[in-house]
């Protein structure tokens, strides 16, 4: 912890050191506002922020005499363990005032043999049992008493709950099989050049009408992924919720993977093969919220409502129906630290997308905010025990493995959360780029194709703080759920079921084929960090997601994926997703490629014609749906140009209208000999767009 001090003492020093040349001398300033003038004003509240986050990395390693992760040891001591000596089991619960644990073991009935001890001193109660008062596959639960009341209760720190089919009665399980999983894969490193994300949910990723699970994901589904040139995976619902429909937002158990995917070996074996063939997996991890839930989760887990979550007006999410964390209690912290180290190490997930931050840093939950300007960030209505959680989270997941991932799901554009925590910032790698397709929703419903302006677009796609990196993405799953539209559903709707044969297509079909491809070919090609697609919308999955439900009957028949629609060849499905599949290799030819810089050549919001380069490759799209041009010229470094991707091809289900085996030469102009470019002309057909790379 000595090198954290060190960097601790020299941002707190930014702020207020001069350069020692006279009078002049200009005021050194922390990095987040070194690097934004207009953070200025707030500089005292980002310095304050960063020391409560430091005052807590001190407290928790006693000044550095430990780590963090070692602080974040709370699973290896709470929960159900098997030792050599025998079983011991241990629970927070301060406000109990006799704790059992019944289950199979003791016909559910309260004994003494079973009886938890206070430890003296503490709010933690523990029991110790022989090797043979337990066996594997027993189910179990608390049963807690408190001052005016009792209940059955889940532990919180249990790492495997079992909901029985025919009762619904979720419990605890002991998890101790006789040979446990054991991982081939040694060691592995996420690929970040770039970040290529298949966000996926394992219950509906299959064919058939029903919940899927880990090993038919892994069988069926990864090979897809692997396959289609995605490096990494982000599994969604993985902690047990009581409601399958909440998209496993309303989380009951934080250390239990959903059993009605599987057991923990089958999605250990998941990321173990996924590891071996080059993809990372990051976990869609919930710590801004839980679920009410009482028996099942920790709504009032040993009669003190607000154990675990703020008292009062903050302890419900008004917008959620759920229970709002409390990150200003040290145990709470303990355990969302520990949970992520859990996850990290037991599973060797390689990171999170930590969901719902906005609703993290505001008392509001930024409900009803506009955030029009820097002022609503810092104007007292941020939750600082929040904030310092998410970025001792960071500091953490980062110190287990530097190669980790975070990714922060936030729309108000906090500055600093994807920024260095040595320059104030909250620590995340990325932030997802939530106005992109906020964007694209909003231009396909309220504009007319002649109207789409690619100056707006460019804007729109590079929107961003130059220090924080991005993950991009046109939609995610929030836009296939009930109540909103995929991007093909929007351009396309109800004719996808009648016109999406080969040969039977109308006009409908045919634009939507035609900007479905460049609207995602436009956002992947200016990343600056990662690119991410939601299962299915890369070959334009027809349906949207509606869980079983009451209202449905309980039906499956739209929680899942239909591959087969993309594996027929005689639908038009398998051209969006073989384009999908060559966008993302033309992407991948170019080392490095979120790192070069995105270099407009020309826009002309007339003709409707952008042109922009990255590295080799130079990107032209023509988003007028009448007019193609002839001979339409670039200035370009001078060289000759072959085309790599054209979203016009026949084999992505366009016109073919171009001859893309011809190599295109600049054309000599005096005019520029000094700067080294030429003309490049180029044949644009209307609503298409074509990549280029110098040779």
């Amino acid at each position: 912890m000595a090198g954290k001090k060190t960097t601790s003492k020299t941002v707190s020093a930014t702020k207020t050191a001069t350069r020692k040349n006279g009078a002049n001398a200009k005021p050194r300033h922390i990095g987040l506002v070194a690097a934004d003038k207009w953070l200025e004003p707030f500089e005292n509240a980002i310095q304050g922020r960063h020391n409560h986050a430091l005052e807590k990395i001190s407290q928790f390693t006693r000044k550095g005499k430990k780590t963090l992760s070692d602080f974040a040891n709370g699973h290896e001591y709470f929960g159900l363990h098997k030792t050599l000596k025998g079983w011991v089991f241990r629970e927070w619960a301060p406000n109990a005032t006799e704790i059992y644990l019944v289950g199979d073991f003791n016909d559910w009935q309260e004994s003494d043999k079973y009886r938890l001890k206070r430890i003296e001193g503490t709010g933690n109660w523990e029991l110790k049992l022989s090797n043979k008062a337990l066996k594997h596959g027993d189910l179990y639960k608390m049963k807690v008493r408190w001052n005016g009341g009792e209940g059955e209760r889940i532990p919180a720190w249990c790492r495997r709950v079992v909901q029985d089919d025919s009762t619904k009665i979720f419990s605890a399980q002991v998890w101790n099989p006789d040979e446990p999983y054991v991982f081939k894969k040694k060691s592995f490193k996420p690929c970040k050049s770039p970040l290529l994300i298949y966000e996926c949910h394992v219950g509906m990723a299959q064919d058939a009408e029903k919940v899927g699970t880990y090993r038919e994901f892994t069988e069926n589904v990864l090979p897809r992924v692997i396959a289609d040139g995605y490096n990494c995976i982000q599994i969604m619902a993985i902690q047990e919720h009581p409601y399958y429909g909440s998209f496993g937002y309303h989380v009951s158990s934080f250390f239990a993977p959903s059993s009605r995917f599987g057991t923990p070996d089958e999605l250990k074996e998941l990321i173990d093969t996924a590891h071996k063939n080059g993809i990372a997996v990051i976990m869609d991890i919930v710590h801004s919220h839980a679920v009410k839930n009482e028996i099942e989760g920790l709504g009032n887990f040993a009669g003190d409502p607000n154990q675990f979550f703020y008292p009062g007006g903050r302890h419900e999410h008004p917008a959620w129906d759920s229970l709002c964390f409390d990150y200003g209690k040290d145990e709470v912290i303990h355990f969302l630290l520990s949970n992520c180290k859990y996850w990290m190490e037991e599973y060797r997930f390689d990171g999170f997308r930590f969901d719902g931050v906005t609703s993290m840093l505001y008392y509001s939950h930024g409900l009803g905010e506009a955030f029009c300007n820097y002022g609503d960030y810092f104007n007292g209505g941020q939750d600082d025990n929040a904030i310092c959680y998410l970025t001792l989270a960071n500091k953490l997941i980062h110190e287990i493995n530097p190669n980790a991932i975070t990714i922060a799901e936030e729309v108000s554009g906090m500055p600093g959360l994807a920024a260095r925590f040595e320059d104030g910032g909250y620590g995340f790698d990325y932030r997802m780029a939530m106005n992109i397709p906020d964007y694209w929703i909003k231009t396909i419903k309220e504009l007319k194709d002649e109207d789409w302006k690619p100056s707006s677009i460019f804007w729109e796609v590079k929107n961003r703080r130059s220090d924080e990196r991005t993950i991009s993405y046109c939609e995610s799953h929030d836009q296939a759920l009930v109540g909103d539209k995929t991007i093909v559903f929007r351009l396309i709707d109800a004719d996808m079921y009648w016109h999406f044969k080969k040969g039977d297509e109308n006009e409908t079909a045919h634009r939507g084929i035609a900007l479905h491809k460049m609207i995602r070919l436009v956002t992947a090609a200016t990343i600056n960090g990662g690119y991410l697609n939601f299962m299915g919308n890369e070959f334009g999955h027809p349906e949207w997601i509606d869980f079983p439900r009451e209202g449905n009957g309980w039906s499956h028949k739209y929680a899942r994926r239909q591959w087969n629609l993309v594996d027929n060849k005689e639908l038009d499905y398998h051209y969006l997703g073989d384009f999908d599949k060559a966008m993302l290799a033309t992407i991948k030819s170019i080392r490095s490629f979120q790192n070069k810089p995105v270099q407009e050549i020309w826009h002309n919001d007339s003709d409707q014609i952008l042109a922009f380069s990255r590295g080799d490759l130079l990107f032209v799209f023509n988003f007028s749906p009448v007019r193609s041009y002839t001979d339409y010229g670039f200035l370009v470094p001078t060289g000759s140009y072959d085309v790599v991707l054209n979203t016009d091809a026949k084999e992505f289900g366009g016109n073919g209208l171009a001859d893309d085996t011809i190599t295109h030469l600049t054309n000599f102009d005096p005019l520029y000999m000094e700067e080294r470019k030429e003309w490049l002309k180029l044949y644009i057909p209307a609503r298409s767009a074509v990549v280029l790379k110098k040779n």
